[in-house]
């Protein structure tokens, strides 16, 4: 899939063993706002993902997403929270745009790519958590915007974060 803005082409794409270490570097970039990650932990969800997407332009990767289905042994409290209460999701773990990227749609590409895989699938919905204790205010406007609602809240993090879990019905 391609896709432009008024400054960027990139292309969407799955991500390859060869794009890792740029993917844990954007996510680094990121940490404040998602988890900490490492090699080997990202090397293991990008096996377990259902969808592990990357934008590019050229040789640089713009951003990437990360989505799990249900049954999948991932050990995420946000993603156990919806496998727990459900099996008819996927659950979209982390998306991250790099500084130079932000603002130039590729996170709403990234995004809609994801909920065109769901449907054709036959997921009902896709689901998120958003940071809400401190807030990440850009987080919560994107998701409100995309019909984003929500359906429970957890303290992670040892109580150092507070999320709201989020769903889009996709039908």
């Amino acid at each position: 899939m391609s896709s432009s803005s008024a400054h960027r082409q990139f292309v969407l794409r799955e991500a390859r063993a060869a794009d890792l270490e740029t993917i844990l570097a954007l996510n680094c970039e990121w940490e404040r706002v998602t988890s900490p990650l490492t090699l080997d932990a990202l090397s293991r969800l990008h096996n377990l993902a259902t969808a592990h997407l990357v934008a590019v332009e050229g040789d640089s990767v713009l951003g990437f997403l990360l989505a799990f289905g249900p049954g999948v042994g991932y050990d995420s409290p946000n993603y156990r929270w919806f496998d727990d209460v459900s099996d008819d999701f996927l659950y979209i773990d982390r998306v991250v745009v790099s500084s130079a990227a932000q603002r130039s749609g590729v996170g709403a590409a990234l995004y809609s790519e994801v909920f065109d895989r769901a449907r054709e699938q036959g997921v009902s919905r896709v689901v998120c958590e958003v940071d809400i204790e401190p807030l990440n205010a850009a987080s919560d406007a994107f998701h409100r915007r995309r019909g984003f609602v929500e359906v429970g809240t957890q303290s992670v993090a040892a109580g150092s974060k507070v999320v709201s879990l989020r769903e889009c019905a996709l039908r």
